[in-house]
């Protein structure tokens, strides 16, 4: 058997999110549904990152072990061809032996895209972005989006879970910009680690900031808290993108 990494884009909204659930439409469980049927074993794919239910993804990263002898190009052909229209298999390439897309990812970019028009709840952009109504503040919203630059723990904007070793994140880069296809925002951001809807809260506390529903000191006070209770509720899911995960240089990674 050889690992096979796949690089994927996939429409979330119908979808229970990345992982398995029984019963339920998932984007992993699609994958292991078509290998299994074109390999006629089970089949358990590996995945970067869960996204939750409603979350879309343009460059997701999995892994799932395959006959050594298969044609990776042939097989994206095989999976495109049976997998549901709104997942789309984009790279289909051999992977070093061991390859982790979770372990080994050095950082991930995501982005949040914001409508500020009447036409964001149309009927064509309603499902891939918020339509928020009232003006922000485009300077307080950027002010917020570089006090997150740097080492913070983010345990007081992200969502209950157990406990962990720690809640610190090393965010590389976080901007606001403005959208040239429609009026509105995107916020971009990498880290190298993200806690369970991370980006969700952290864009849900910018945008009340920005409205001004709350001072932009909160956001430092929320950077140093050690629970959630004080954040503005999270962002829906359907704006937010996993953009692209970036992995170590290996001669093995990424052969075609």
């Amino acid at each position: 058997m050889r690992n096979l990494k796949i690089t994927l884009a996939y429409d979330g909204t119908d979808f229970h999110g990345w992982q398995v659930q029984p019963g339920l439409p998932t984007i992993q469980g699609e994958l292991e549904r078509v290998l299994g049927e074109i390999e006629s074993r089970t089949v358990v794919v590996a995945g970067s990152g869960r996204t939750d239910a409603g979350v879309h993804a343009l460059g997701q990263v999995a892994s799932a072990p395959v006959p050594e002898g298969w044609d990776p190009p042939e097989l994206l052909r095989a999976l495109n061809a049976i997998l549901p229209g709104d997942v789309w298999v984009a790279a289909a390439r051999r992977a070093a032996p061991g390859f982790d897309p979770r372990r080994h990812a050095l950082e991930r970019t995501y982005c949040y895209r914001v409508g500020l028009d009447e036409g964001a709840r149309a009927p064509f952009r309603r499902r891939y972005e918020w339509a928020l109504r009232g003006p922000l503040d485009i300077a307080l919203l950027r002010r917020a989006a570089a006090m997150l630059v740097g080492t913070h723990s983010f345990r007081a904007l992200s969502a209950v879970g157990p406990a962990r070793e720690h809640w610190r994140c090393r965010v590389l880069e976080a901007a606001w910009e403005a959208r040239d296809d429609a009026p509105g925002l995107t916020f971009w951001v990498t880290a190298d680690r993200f806690l369970h809807k991370m980006v969700r809260f952290l864009v849900g506390t910018m945008t009340d900031i920005a409205r001004g529903r709350r001072p932009l000191d909160d956001l430092a006070a929320l950077l140093a808290a050690t629970d959630n209770r004080a954040a503005s509720p999270p962002a829906p899911p359907h704006g937010l993108y996993l953009v692209a995960v970036r992995y170590p240089a290996h001669p093995d990674t990424d052969r075609p």
